[in-house]
C-alpha cells in the first residue's frame, strides 16, 4: 500500500527555524494542544461542557462530567487536527459548529468520509501502517496510523475504526527529531507489539484510558491494559488522557496512578488537569505549569 501524498502547508513570512522544543496543553478528554517542531495541532476536539451529551451510535448517549479548559474560540491558529476516531466523545456538536471547515484533518478513511457529509472536505485518511507526510517551511512532520481496536472481535465491527498515531516531527528531510505516540481508543491488542518493534524510541506517549464501558463491554483500556502498554512501547515520559470526562468512564485515573506506582513506573508519567502544560524537549525532564492559557500565556492575561 502506498502512502499518500505530502500536505504541504504554507508557512507564515516569518517561520522560525523548527525548534527543539514544544509543549502540550491538556484540554480535557482526548482534546490536547500539541505544538513542536513549528506546528501546532489539535488532537480529537471534544468541547461540548458539563451535563451536555453526546452520541456513540445505535441511540446510545454519554454525559459529560467535566468542562474543557477552554473553548475553540481561544485556540491559536491550528496547522491541522488529528482524529483518531469519529466518535461523538472524540469529534463533537461543538466542534462540528466551531471548527473552520477547510482545516486539514488526518484521520481514518471511515472518520473522512463521515466527516465529508458534514462539510469537512479537506480530510486526508491514512490506512494502517501507511505516512502522512506533512510540510510547513523548514519543518517536516511524519504520521504513521498504528493498529487498533476499538472493543472486543465480536464487537469491534460495529464500533469505529480506530487508529492509534505515531508522529515523527524533524527538520525537512532529516532523522526524526521527536516521536509522539498516541494509543486512540484502542485496547491492548496483539497488533501493538509490533509497535515498539519497528519504533523502539519514542519520547512521549499518549494513553486513552477510561476503561470505557458500553454495555458492560470495556472499549477502551482500564488501568490495567494502561501500565501494560507503557510496558510494551516504553516511552520516555507517557502522559494519560482520556480519563473521568464522561459516565461511561468506569476506570478512574486513580485506579491507573496506583498500577503505575505498583509497577515502578511513577517517574516516567506526568499527571496533567485539564488547562495544565507539559513543556517538552527531546532528553530533557519533562516539566508541567499550571495556569497557561492555550496559547501560552497566563489565563489571567488572556
Amino acid at each position: 500500500m502506498t502512502d499518500p501524498a505530502p500536505l504541504q502547508l504554507q508557512p507564515t513570512s516569518a517561520e522560525p527555524a523548527p525548534a527543539a522544543a514544544g509543549s502540550l496543553f491538556f484540554i480535557g478528554n482526548a482534546t490536547v494542544l500539541l505544538r513542536f517542531g513549528g506546528f501546532t495541532v489539535l488532537t480529537d476536539p471534544s468541547f461540548i461542557h458539563m451535563h451536555e451529551e453526546t452520541w456513540l451510535g445505535y441511540g446510545l448517549h454519554t454525559t459529560r462530567l467535566t468542562d474543557p479548559a477552554c473553548e475553540i474560540a481561544d485556540l491559536p491558529p491550528l496547522d491541522f487536527v488529528l482524529l483518531s476516531h469519529f466518535h461523538g466523545d472524540h469529534f463533537d456538536q461543538a466542534a462540528e459548529d466551531n471548527l473552520d471547515r477547510s482545516l486539514p484533518i488526518v484521520t481514518t478513511p471511515q472518520s473522512a468520509e463521515l466527516l465529508a457529509g458534514r462539510g469537512f472536505a479537506n480530510t486526508w485518511p491514512i490506512d494502517r501502517w501507511q505516512t502522512q507526510v506533512i510540510t510547513k517551511g523548514r519543518a517536516e512532520l511524519r504520521i504513521t496510523a498504528m493498529p487498533g481496536h476499538h472493543g472486543p472481535p465480536l464487537v469491534d465491527a460495529a464500533l469505529p475504526d480506530v487508529m492509534s498515531s505515531l508522529l515523527e516531527f524533524s527538520p525537512s528531510g532529516g532523522a526524526p527529531g521527536f516521536r509522539v505516540y498516541i494509543t486512540g481508543d484502542t485496547l491492548l491488542i496483539d497488533d501493538l507489539d509490533e509497535i515498539p518493534r519497528r519504533y523502539p524510541e519514542i519520547d512521549l506517549a499518549l494513553l486513552h484510558l477510561g476503561g470505557t464501558r458500553v454495555l458492560g463491554i470495556l472499549v477502551s483500556m482500564d488501568a490495567e491494559q494502561g501500565v501494560t502498554c507503557l510496558q510494551l512501547v516504553n516511552p520516555r515520559r507517557a502522559v494519560p488522557i482520556h480519563f473521568d470526562d464522561y459516565d461511561v468512564f468506569k476506570s478512574p485515573l486513580s485506579d491507573f496512578q496506583e498500577a503505575v506506582a505498583a509497577a515502578g513506573w511513577a517517574d516516567r508519567v506526568s499527571y496533567l488537569d485539564r488547562g495544565d502544560t507539559l513543556n517538552l524537549s527531546r532528553g530533557e525532564a519533562a516539566t508541567v505549569t499550571a495556569g497557561l492559557g492555550p496559547r501560552g500565556t497566563s489565563a489571567e492575561s488572556g
